[in-house]
């Protein structure tokens, strides 16, 4: 069964060089040419979403903060120009990667099938075991270690639930906190150190070498 994909842009050429190229592709593509026909269209629960950022109200941030709640696919924003403070927006709301315009419309696709392929590699192997009969069950939420069950708080699961399937990708504090925080939270990334501090020391206690990492002065990483 083809992959489904909502492409939103209010630049109709742009709609139709993306239908046309994933259509070719052996996708099934979906098109919205605004930010309400797009609320409509997600309703369709499609595998993926590309989004344009730059439209007339409700704007990509705001389709993706009204959707997010219930569609759990990637979603890509596409966009002319990107700052700082505008990925920190957009991942808080719920994105997970920029794709610049103008784009190369291979490396598009290539970057679509990557995000798809981490998607069902998530859903199929709901539970993983790494290094030192260390396992996560993603769908229970749950962690053991030695068949034994770690407590964890909702945030400790998810700060090793980001990193862990992202094994190897550098995250910073910041952006785990609008991660799992977003910009509204009432704290700094400083509840980020705290948070790695009592997970690392429940692994270490309960048997476990962390495989949480310490980049210095970047971030942290999952190294198994």
């Amino acid at each position: 069964m083809p992959y489904t994909i909502l492409i939103v842009d209010d630049e109709p050429d742009i709609v139709k060089l993306l239908y046309t190229f994933f259509k070719k592709n052996g996708y099934d593509p979906l098109t919205a040419a605004n930010g309400a026909e797009a609320i409509r269209q997600a309703e369709k629960q499609p595998d993926l979403i590309l989004l344009d950022i730059h439209m007339p109200e409700p704007d990509g941030l705001q389709v993706c903060e009204r959707i997010r709640s219930h569609v759990a696919c990637p979603i890509l924003f596409l966009t002319a120009k990107v700052e700082d403070a505008d990925k920190i927006a957009g991942f808080a709301a719920g994105g997970d990667d920029y794709i610049m315009k103008p784009f190369s419309i291979d490396e598009l696709g290539a970057r679509v099938a990557a995000h798809l392929r981490r998607e069902q590699r998530q859903t199929s192997r709901a539970k993983v075991k790494f290094e030192g009969e260390f396992v996560v069950d993603y769908s229970a939420k749950e962690v053991y270690v030695k068949e034994t069950a770690v407590p964890l708080t909702k945030q400790e699961f998810k700060i090793l639930e980001l990193l862990s399937s992202n094994s190897g990708q550098t995250f910073d504090k910041e952006r785990i906190y609008e991660r799992l925080w977003g910009l509204d939270g009432d704290g700094n990334d400083s509840v980020v150190v705290e948070h790695i501090r009592k997970l690392r020391t429940k692994l270490t206690a309960a048997g476990a070498a962390s495989p949480i990492e310490t980049v210095w002065g970047l971030g942290y990483k999952w190294s198994k």
